[in-house]
């Protein structure tokens, strides 16, 4: 009679070691090799899919040290199917890299903090911003230009990755029946009716590929088709000093920041890089007035570059907020690299079309 109760706890007591150590090495795997992420919205198609279940190395460009250490276990802004914040900002400790197997490469797709979370811009600790998956499309030091929407980079053309999207307005006498649109591979994410010309017919918004307007231009009833680049959400492209010349096809020159590169302090160069200078490159006073700076109280006529910035785009151009919209991407808000599709979920599709079971396992270029 007496031994029962001492089994009993000991029992609960292995529940509770045994539940604890799983969580411990969760998260110490989650922090420092890989983690896995969903892909929410379709900026990325078709290199990344709606759905998609993403395993991202974290050992690729070396994890962060945590700087919100006050957090729920296996957690990011909110606990799990709520809306309470998973974490107290009480604490914050300084944020260091550790080695990793190289830096990040000009054209690969990355996982990394949002600098400005636009659709829900709330003061959250850097490593809690919302997580983007993106393609960096230059790095630090590269000079980036948009001509009718092709990417050039120090002057040479960077190649599209394979079925980049674009928006387009198609304009037709009757609604396209569904069987067409089912036939060019879009779902109701890829189109929908914007409005109606003065003669009464249909204009559609379409993110297509280039095979996919092929087939459009040759659909029954079609009378015209535009490129259009719509802002999304009505944001204004960065930086906002250039908001009257500059467009989603045809934006910059623009150079990205490079540690230990400098530049001379006026309008210009503050309306391209002053919120840089202000709030990641670690300065702890930092005014800035009508083109001048001060730092620590001193007013400075050139300023030297202490981190590395990226630039980061989607790859479906017209229906992404990226970097043309927040910004340059500071290094320590890198989190990794995607390598392996885990699972994908198509939301559209019906039976076992719910599952794109050719995407399972495959490979992330």
């Amino acid at each position: 009679m007496k031994t029962e109760p001492t089994t009993k706890k000991s029992t609960l007591i292995q529940w509770r070691d045994a539940l604890v150590f799983a969580v411990v090495v969760a998260t110490l795997f989650r922090w420092s090799l890989a983690e896995a992420y969903v892909i929410p919205t379709g900026s990325m198609e078709n290199s990344l899919l709606v759905g998609d279940y993403i395993l991202v190395s974290k050992a690729h460009y070396g994890p962060k040290t945590p700087q919100t250490p006050l957090q729920v276990p296996l957690t990011h802004q909110k606990i799990w199917g709520t809306e309470i914040p998973s974490y107290l900002d009480w604490i914050q400790l300084p944020s260091y890299r550790l080695p990793g197997l190289r830096n990040v490469e000009r054209g690969e797709i990355v996982v990394f903090n949002t600098p400005k979370d636009l659709l829900d811009p709330k003061d959250r600790p850097s490593d809690l911003m919302t997580f983007l998956v993106k393609r960096c499309v230059a790095v630090s030091g590269d000079i980036l230009e948009i001509r009718d929407r092709n990417i050039f980079i120090n002057g040479e053309q960077m190649a599209n990755p394979p079925g980049i999207k674009f928006q387009y307005h198609v304009v037709t006498n009757y609604p396209l029946q569904s069987h067409h649109l089912t036939n060019v591979g879009l779902d109701k994410d890829d189109f929908w009716i914007s409005g109606y010309s003065t003669e009464n017919r249909i204009i559609y918004s379409m993110f297509l590929t280039n095979e996919q307007l092929a087939i459009i231009q040759k659909a029954p009833d079609v009378v015209s088709i535009e490129t259009g680049s719509d802002s999304p959400v009505g944001f204004p492209l960065f930086p906002e000093i250039m908001g009257n010349s500059w467009n989603l096809n045809n934006y910059g020159p623009l150079t990205v920041p490079q540690k230990g590169t400098s530049i001379q302090i006026n309008d210009m160069t503050m309306g391209f890089y002053g919120e840089l200078i202000e709030k990641y490159e670690g300065n702890k006073q930092v005014k800035l007035t009508k083109g001048k700076l001060e730092i620590d109280g001193k007013e400075v006529d050139n300023y030297t570059f202490k981190k590395d910035y990226y630039f980061m785009m989607g790859d479906s151009r017209d229906n992404s907020i990226d970097s043309r919209y927040w910004g340059f991407v500071p290094e320590s808000h890198i989190v990794g690299k995607p390598v392996m599709v885990l699972f994908s979920k198509n939301e559209h599709g019906e039976g076992l079309d719910k599952v794109r079971w050719e995407r399972i396992f495959s490979r992330i270029d």
